[in-house]
């Protein structure tokens, strides 16, 4: 089993910023500013339900992140481009260091962008199509 250690701090951080950019994305599929805020608690309340019930030590660790590095300015393209990114460095990063965890990190992001979705009124025409970016992002 992987932890932080395996890995450098930018890896980490990419990691990371994969999992809560997911998040960031599908919130800005449909922006409505009051959705906003009921959707970063979706998401936090989330990654705090699996620092604290993941069978997985690296997701429980994973999931530890604060912020989501991106600001309230940023355009949907820089979010996308950036998570898309993100989300590729950490699927390769895994390949390579840590195999065995590459399903249990796409089953985070996948469950972190829905958790997003379902938030403030249920999933919008705008948050499937950023849903299936990330899905094809993390493979």
């Amino acid at each position: 089993m992987a932890t932080k250690t395996d890995f450098t701090e930018a890896e980490w951080k990419t990691m990371q910023r994969g999992v809560t950019g997911a998040g960031v994305l599908v919130s800005a599929g449909d922006r409505d500013f009051t959705d906003s805020f009921g959707e970063a608690g979706a998401l936090a309340k989330y990654l705090a339900g699996e620092r604290e019930n993941s069978e997985s030590p690296f997701i429980r660790e994973l999931a530890a992140v604060r912020g989501s590095g991106f600001g309230l300015t940023d355009s949907l393209q820089e979010v996308e481009a950036e998570t898309v990114e993100a989300l590729g460095s950490a699927i390769s990063t895994l390949t390579a260091k840590a195999p065995d965890e590459v399903d249990a990190y796409r089953q985070l992001v996948l469950n972190a962008a829905a958790a997003v979705a379902e938030a403030k009124g249920g999933v919008k025409p705008g948050e499937i199509g950023a849903i299936e970016i990330i899905r094809q992002a993390v493979g």
